[in-house]
């Protein structure tokens, strides 16, 4: 006798949040691709997405192996209305709107990353082109296209337990080097303070 598996649906016909995590982590750990290759893939449409790096890239931050590539862990995992948009416009672009960015400058101290303060703690220009190369060099992407990515992501951290997020990771999960790294690029430049007159 031969056994099909049928995908969980609701009334509606569309599938459960139980079948949508599961196939949003197949694809989240399926072989990532390099930057360049993802950015010409990348739909406008919502979904999760993965970062992913060799564990020589942050060796005190170990994530989980890649099922496809052993070689590569899991550094981020962040949610999209748009997958392209968020990839190309905030965490390949903005640190001022990228928490990966920020993250990953706060981390990378001793690299001389320098900030500015705008309405927030910005990278200043030329050291924003300069976190783009090293992600483009350094990290590798994976995503999955999902209507509704906001329903589906904490469990996803939940189960993957990625380095760099702060936000939804179990407290027993949660890095002490990412928050101080946080913490210290949040730190790193101020508003100026008005003059006073005497």
């Amino acid at each position: 006798m031969i056994s099909m598996t049928i995908p969980e649906t609701r009334p509606d016909g569309a599938p459960t949040d139980g079948a949508r995590i599961e196939e949003a982590l197949r694809l989240l750990c399926g072989a990532p691709v390099e930057v360049d290759v993802a950015v010409k893939r990348l739909s406008r449409g919502s979904g999760v997405y993965a970062w992913w790096a060799a564990p020589s890239i942050l060796p005190d931050l170990p994530g989980p192996a890649n099922e496809s590539v052993p070689s590569l862990r899991l550094l981020y995992l962040g949610r999209a209305t748009s997958l392209r948009g968020r990839i190309l416009r905030n965490h390949l672009r903005r640190s001022g709107s990228s928490t990966l960015r920020r993250t990953l400058a706060g981390l990378l101290v001793s690299e001389g990353y320098r900030t500015t303060w705008t309405d927030r703690v910005v990278l200043v220009p030329e050291d924003e082109s300069r976190l783009t190369a090293w992600m483009s060099a350094h990290l590798r992407l994976t995503w999955a296209e999902d209507a509704e990515p906001a329903t589906i992501e904490a469990e996803l951290v939940r189960r993957l337990h990625p380095p760099l997020n702060v936000h939804g990771v179990d407290p027993e999960h949660l890095q002490a080097a990412v928050v101080a790294a946080k913490n210290s690029y949040n730190a790193s430049s101020r508003p100026d303070e008005p003059t006073q007159t005497p």
